[in-house]
């Protein structure tokens, strides 16, 4: 797939912008902080809604505006889709699909695809648990749409069960109504959370074997990737301790019934604490090379391969869901040339240039291997230019 037109109005550093695109590769060089990254942002944020630099939508607003618009002429294999996201400051986002009336932003996930490689990435590997579970999310919401409800409804559930949970904190004893109101909450938990385990284990299934190769070509083999879920059931593990790998065979209802038993098993260590100590928002995902866990113990350079061997992995996944011409997603490489190897770069170039876009920032064009020296643009403070 690829984006022929995108237009911004009232997003980040742009008041307006309209960039033409064209399939194959893209190039928009400028100096550190003209915008470039904000183009490419924006991309991102019509797959996913979400910013792979923010947490929330506040800082995506111009200066001085109330709303911001993206809007995207999308064309997989045979079909055009004009695809627009209103994102409005205090209110609910809404989205356009063709001009059409306004819809839940959320509607419009999974009809565009992105692949996103930037320094962010690190995070990854050297971060905290939720930069690991934000990964695995977007991919099973990329893949099944239908799955942005789940976590949405499982993060209004935790929110709620801990309000509960801090209100009777301490308490020794509670009362019929609090106990019945927090194993209505201990139901709708294990459930919601049960599916989304799922979710996510299914989603690794797909990306190990990837991974595992990617790694293995970035780093010419010298070590085994591996990724396994570790899960808030196993109990409250050392972060270097490495975990079972046992949820994997798993159905659903049967990792609905672990959660339900460890959290009755749990029920006063939750009251004591005020929070909800089970459920995929403290889970994980180790990332392991050769015998040792990457985080703390891999180089500056393995720690990149093994981000990218990531990103690649979900590249490949998304190639087997939909394998139609003209369905693959964009590829976008943020600033991440400049962070590489000779070596890495190279191969990297070669690995992703065959996509049908491909999105590359950088601040000057010596950082961009030869392999990816497509069509380039000239950004600027507030505009982009066809170079």
């Amino acid at each position: 797939m690829y984006i022929s037109q995108l237009s911004l109005t009232g997003f980040r550093s742009y008041a307006q912008a309209d960039v033409h695109l064209a399939p194959g590769i893209n190039v928009l060089i400028g100096p550190n902080g003209v915008g470039k990254t904000n183009i490419v942002e924006s991309v991102g944020y019509l797959a996913n809604l979400s910013s792979h630099r923010v947490s929330n939508d506040a800082p995506l607003l111009h200066f001085g505006s109330e709303r911001a618009l993206i809007r995207g002429t999308v064309h997989r294999g045979p079909q055009t889709t004009v695809i627009e996201v209103e994102i409005t400051s205090g209110k609910i986002n809404r989205a356009r699909i063709n001009r059409a009336n306004p819809v839940r932003a959320r509607e419009i996930l999974g009809m565009v695809r992105t692949v996103l490689f930037a320094p962010e990435d690190m995070a990854l590997i050297k971060g905290d648990p939720s930069n690991r579970r934000k990964f695995l999310d977007e991919l099973l919401v990329a893949l099944r749409p239908v799955e942005a409800g789940t976590k949405n409804d499982y993060d209004r559930i935790v929110k709620q069960r801990n309000a509960l949970l801090k209100s009777i904190r301490g308490k020794s004893k509670l009362s019929t109504s609090q106990e019945n109101t927090l194993k209505a909450w201990d139901l709708q938990l294990a459930l919601t959370g049960a599916r989304l385990i799922r979710g996510r284990l299914d989603v690794l299934a797909l990306i190990r074997p990837y991974m595992q190769a990617a790694y293995a070509d970035l780093a010419d083999g010298a070590k085994e990737a591996r990724a396994v879920y570790r899960s808030s059931l196993e109990g409250e593990l050392d972060e270097n301790s490495l975990p079972a790998e046992d949820l994997d065979s798993l159905d659903q209802e049967e990792i609905q019934e672990l959660l339900l038993n460890a959290i009755e098993v749990n029920r006063g260590r939750e009251v004591d604490r005020g929070i909800s100590l089970f459920g995929p928002h403290r889970d994980d995902l180790t990332l392991i090379l050769g015998p040792t866990p990457a985080k703390g113990y891999a180089s500056h350079g393995e720690t990149w391969s093994f981000a990218l061997a990531l990103r690649l992995a979900a590249y490949r996944v998304f190639g087997d869901d939909d394998p139609r011409p003209g369905s693959g997603p964009i590829l976008i490489l943020d600033d991440v040339f400049a962070e590489l190897d000779t070596t890495r770069r190279d191969r990297l170039a070669h690995i992703v240039a065959g996509a049908e876009q491909v999105l590359v920032t950088a601040a000057v064009v010596e950082d961009v291997p030869e392999a990816l020296k497509g069509h380039f643009f000239q950004v600027s403070p507030g505009q982009v230019v066809d170079a």
